[in-house]
C-alpha cells in the first residue's frame, strides 16, 4: 500500500525532513528530565570524567531515555525519547515468548503539554514509524507546539521483532522485473516462514493484535486519550483501534483511507487504471502535451502489448551509480514501474514523457527513475509482517476479477498475494473486522484526487457512517497528502477544535496539479 523515503508515501509528498530538532529536547530544562551533572572547572591534574548518564523522562509507568532516531539512507536524525516495551507474542498464552517493541516519543516544546497525545500510524503494511521520525516531526511541527507524538514500530516492523528474511528482496516480492511465477513465490514464502521459525510465529502479527499492543502502550504512558493520525494502511490500524477502544480516542485523521470492508489488493488494478486515465486526460486536454505525446494511455498499452510479445533485456545508466545496468523489461516490470510513478504528483508528471521515450527505444528515463523508487521499496519487499496482515485479514476475500485482466496491472497483484498466502501461516480475524466504521468521534478524512491505490471514493464511503466527519479531497495530489500545502495547519486546527464541519479549508484551493513535463527541461511556460 505504500512506498517510502523519497517517494514520501510514508507520510506525504516528497518531504524534506528536519534533522535538527534538539531545540525541543536538549536546549532547555524539561519537566521530568534528569538534569545533567554540572561540569567541574578544569584543573591541571583533572581526571577524565565518566560519561554523563543519559537523560531520562518518566511518563506514566514508562521511563524513556533521550535518543536520536536515524532516518534510513540519509544523515538525518531526530531527537526523541525512547523505550523498549515487552509484550507477549501470543496474547492468548501467558507462557508464550516475549517480544520487544520499539517506541519513541517526540516531545512537545510546550512547558506543559496537552493531556491528549498524538499517535502516528504509518503505512505499508510493513513500515516502521521510528524510521520516519524526521518527516513526521517536520509535518507535525504545528501540533508539536502543544502535544507529544507517539511513534510505535508495529510488531513485525523496524525495531519490533521485524519479520524480515535473508534474501527477501530476491524472493517473496510483489513488485519486480520477472514474470509472475506462482510456484516460485510459494517456495520463497515457505522458506521465509522457515527462517522466522526460531524467533517469530507469523500468526501473531496482525492488525488486531497490534491494536492491543498500542492500547497497552497507552496505559503505560499514563492513559492519555489519543489523537490518531493514520496514513494508508495506518488508517486501517486507526479504525480497528477506535472500534475496540473508543474511550481511548479523542479524534482521528485518516489520510488515504482504507475502508474496513475492503480486502487489500482487490481494487489495485482498477484504482491504478482510473488514476492513470485521469492523469493522461490532462495531457490530451493540453495542446502542447497532446502535440508532443498524442494519447499517453494508448502509447502505454501499445508498449505493454509489445513487451508481452517480446520481453527483452535492456541497458540503462543507473542514476545513482552512473554505471550501466541491465534489466529484463516485460509487461510485469512495466506495470510495476508505472504503478510506482503514479504514487506522487512529481513522478506522475514525468509519465507521458518517460512512456513516450520508452516506446521509441529509450528506456533510460523510465527505468532510471524506477531504479530509485524500487530501491526505496526494499523495506516492504519481502516484509513478513505485510504477509501476516494480508493473509490473515484479506486473502480469503481476494478473487481475481476478469475485468481487471485487460488493465495495465492485470490480476498480477491478486495472483501473487494468493500464491504467498497459500503457504503463509494465518492468524485469527475477528468476526466484525470488515464491518464499516460507525462512530460519532470527530474525524477528518484526507484524499488525493489522483491517488492510484486509495482513491477519494474510499474516503467518501467511510464518511457515510460518520456523522461528525469531513472529507477533504486535495486537487492534483496522489497518495498520502497530510504534508501538502496548508494541510498541516488544517490538521492542527481540527485537533484543537474538534469541529470538522466548520473547518475553513479554503487554503486548499491554491493547490494545483504538477504540470506535465513536455521534455526534461520541464513543462511548457
Amino acid at each position: 500500500m505504500a512506498l517510502k523515503g523519497r517517494t514520501a508515501i510514508r507520510i506525504g509528498a516528497v518531504i524534506v525532513g528536519l534533522g535538527a530538532l534538539a531545540w525541543n529536547q536538549f536546549h532547555h530544562d524539561e519537566q521530568g528530565a534528569t538534569p545533567a551533572a554540572p561540569v567541574a572547572a578544569p584543573t591541571v591534574a583533572a581526571k577524565a570524567l565518566p560519561p554523563a548518564k543519559p537523560q531520562t523522562w518518566t511518563r506514566g509507568a514508562l521511563t524513556l531515555t533521550s535518543c536520536n532516531l536515524a532516518q534510513p539512507n540519509s544523515g538525518l536524525s531526530t531527537a526523541a525519547w525512547c523505550a523498549d516495551f515487552p509484550v507477549p507474542e501470543n496474547r492468548a498464552n501467558p507462557h508464550s515468548r516475549t517480544i520487544t517493541l520499539k517506541l519513541a516519543v517526540l516531545r512537545s516544546g510546550a512547558q506543559v503539554a496537552s493531556k491528549d497525545m498524538l499517535a502516528f500510524l504509518v503505512g505499508g503494511p510493513g513500515q516502521a514509524a521510528t524510521d520516519s521520525a524526521s518527516q513526521i516531526a517536520a509535518m507535525l511541527k504545528p501540533l508539536l507546539a502543544h502535544r507529544d507524538v507517539l511513534l510505535l514500530d508495529q510488531r513485525g516492523t523496524g525495531g519490533s521483532n521485524a519479520l524480515t528474511c535473508k534474501d527477501a528482496d530476491d524472493a517473496v516480492t510483489l513488485e519486480g522485473d520477472s514474470a509472475f511465477d506462482a510456484g516460485k513465490m510459494r517456495n520463497a514464502a515457505a522458506e521465509c516462514v522457515k527462517q522466522l521459525g526460531n524467533r517469530a510465529d507469523p500468526r501473531y502479527y496482525t492488525t488486531t493484535i497490534a491494536a492491543q499492543d498500542l492500547e497497552d502502550v497507552r496505559k503505560a504512558l499514563g492513559s492519555p486519550q489519543f489523537d490518531l493520525l493514520g496514513v494508508s494502511y495506518g488508517t486501517r490500524m486507526a479504525q480497528q483501534y477506535l472500534i475496540r477502544y473508543p474511550n481511548a480516542v479523542r479524534s482521528v485523521v485518516l489520510d488515504s483511507v482504507v475502508p474496513n470492508p475492503l480486502a487489500l489488493g482487490q481494487d489495485f488494478a482498477r484504482n491504478l487504471d482510473d488514476a492513470l486515465k485521469a492523469q493522461f486526460a490532462r495531457c490530451t486536454a493540453e495542446p502542447a502535451c497532446r502535440q508532443q505525446f498524442g494519447d499517453p494511455d494508448q502509447t502505454l498499452y501499445q508498449l505493454r502489448d509489445a513487451l508481452r510479445a517480446n520481453p527483452h533485456e535492456v541497458s540503462f545508466r543507473d542514476p545513482q551509480s552512473y554505471r550501466s545496468v541491465k534489466r529484463v523489461l516485460n509487461e510485469d516490470s512495466l506495470a510495476s514501474v508505472v504503478r510506482m510513478f503514479a504514487y506522487t504528483p512529481a513522478t506522475a508528471a514525468l509519465l507521458p514523457l518517460s512512456i513516450d521515450a520508452a516506446a521509441h527505444g529509450d528506456v533510460g528515463p523510465l527505468l532510471g527513475q524506477a531504479k530509485i523508487l524500487s530501491g526505496e521499496l526494499a523495506e516492504l519487499m519481502g516484509s513478513g509482517m505485510q504477509y501476516s496482515v494480508i493473509c490473515s485479514e484479506d486473502a480469503d476475500l481476494l478473487v481475481a476479477r476478469p475485468q481487471d485482466a485487460g488493465t495495465i496491472l492485470g490480476t498480477r497483484m491478486v495472483d501473487a498475494l494468493n500464491a504467498v498466502c497459500s503457504v503463509w501461516p494465518k492468524g485469527a480475524r475477528p468476526a466484525d473486522f470488515h464491518q464499516p466504521l460507525k462512530t460519532a468521534k470527530p474525524i477528518l478524512l484526507l484524499a488525493g484526487q489522483y491517488d492510484p491505490v486509495t482513491p477519494p471514493r474510499y474516503a467518501e464511503d467511510v464518511a457515510k457512517g460518520l456523522p461528525n466527519a469531513r472529507v477533504l479531497v486535495l486537487r492534483g495530489q496522489a497518495h498520502a497528502v497530510m504534508a501538502v500545502g496548508c494541510t498541516p495547519q488544517l490538521v492542527q486546527h481540527f485537533v484543537d477544535k474538534l469541529d470538522p464541519k466548520t473547518l475553513d479549508a479554503s487554503c486548499l484551493d491554491r493547490l494545483q496539479p504538477t504540470p506535465i513535463f513536455i521534455d526534461f527541461n520541464g513543462a511548457t511556460p
